[in-house]
């Protein structure tokens, strides 16, 4: 039974401007609603009804006037109570599918619009969560997320990790707090190996669970030869390969931190022997091997976001074919390619392209083994492509 409390403030959009909510788009920009000085003075984050200038409702949104993408769907109930009863029950829906997908509670436990939480993110590791707010609506909404929370998972830990430059756009610092429960050990446990991961000072979340299906694929392949994990962060694919069978394992990343945390892992898993660290900027020691002539089994090049924003995509794409030309340089005759964009700003076939042109340059030939994206806990919204923003492809090199 829904709950009725006193009705949201009303947003209209413009006459005409309605086609791309009415088609169940979860996103209104600014210039499809009508901006007027009540709209405008409502905080950043408030819970509004939509409504179309004919009248026809589109339910609850959260609505920031100071944002492009005005307004952003919760529910289409327009009365709906969001507080923790219905966090606690979006929440538990996102849970729900998780438990079906994983036997272990390691994986990203919400992914923004996709579950019905618009710019919210969380990742689970055990009885630790980060969670990432990257909407003046979701930031308001924190102190009941936090209850929701421990209502439906009973975390000992939950990490603010609110350092994405996304949050700029919505008016939003960048920071990392504790929001329940005191620091301490933290593990994603994957692939039967336990993973060291920093909550407080790591990338992002803290671990890239979108990778885990890429990380088993080429690990399978690197067994029994050498591998390169450029852009290692915490070693995921390098250590997957080790305890799969790599001979051999160099982690390549400019982050110390990042590598302590990747032979602290390797030690712990009983890999340390075969696994050996490198610091320095990845394109740099790619270009350096080639010259001296290394060549490994399989090559893995995953590195961070080229393109921040929409004017960084030709950069991004010619940098995306340098690489592509480095690290194919780097593969033995026969050995594999493995190759990742997380630049929702680059669309999959221009990356496919820059990929192709690099191996193209480094006078190499091969076949495509694999192509895709995130795995199934990162779903996407049919209506957002924005939100399928990682591409991975797998190559055999002659």
């Amino acid at each position: 039974m829904v709950r009725r409390l006193m009705l949201h403030p009303l947003i209209r959009l413009l006459p005409g401007r309605d086609r791309r909510v009415k088609a169940g788009h979860p996103w209104a920009f600014s210039n499809e609603i009508t901006m007027t000085p009540a709209a405008k003075a409502l905080p950043p984050g408030a819970v509004v009804r939509l409504e179309g200038d004919d009248g026809q409702r589109h339910g609850t949104w959260l609505f920031n006037p100071h944002s492009l993408i005005a307004a952003r769907r919760l529910d289409r109930d327009p009365e709906a109570a969001i507080d923790v009863a219905w966090l606690r029950g979006r929440l538990g829906t996102a849970l729900a599918l998780r438990e079906r997908l994983f036997d272990a509670p390691h994986y990203r436990l919400a992914h923004a619009e996709a579950d019905g939480l618009p710019g919210l993110v969380i990742d689970r590791y055990g009885d630790a969560l980060a969670l990432q707010a990257n909407t003046a609506g979701m930031e308001a909404l924190t102190p009941a997320l936090v209850e929701a929370l421990q209502g439906l998972a009973g975390p000992r830990l939950i990490v603010a990790r609110n350092d994405a430059a996304v949050r700029g756009l919505e008016g939003l610092p960048q920071e990392t707090r504790l929001l329940l429960g005191e620091p301490g050990p933290v593990h994603a446990e994957e692939g039967g190996l336990r993973f060291t991961v920093d909550l407080l000072g790591g990338q992002k979340t803290g671990w890239f669970f979108d990778q885990r299906e890429h990380r088993a694929r080429v690990a399978r392949l690197a067994a029994g030869g050498t591998m390169l994990d450029a852009f290692c962060h915490t070693g995921g694919f390098g250590l997957s390969a080790a305890a799969a069978g790599a001979t051999r394992v160099t982690l390549l990343d400019r982050s110390a931190h990042a590598l302590d945390l990747a032979m602290a892992s390797a030690a712990e898993n009983g890999l340390a022997e075969r696994v050996s660290a490198e610091r320095g900027e990845a394109m740099e020691a790619l270009e350096r091997m080639g010259q001296s002539g290394t060549r490994y089994d399989m090559v893995v090049a995953d590195p961070p976001a080229f393109a921040k924003s929409r004017k960084d995509q030709p950069a991004a794409l010619r940098a995306y074919g340098k690489l592509a030309r480095l690290a194919a340089g780097l593969v033995a005759p026969g050995g594999f390619l493995f190759i990742a964009s997380c630049s929702h700003h680059v669309a999959p076939g221009e990356f496919a392209d820059a990929v192709i042109w690099g191996i193209g340059r480094a006078r190499r030939e091969g076949r495509l083994l694999f192509q895709g994206g995130a795995g199934p806990d990162h779903p996407v919204h049919p209506l957002l492509p924005e939100s399928a923003y990682l591409k991975a492809m797998l190559f055999q090199l002659t």
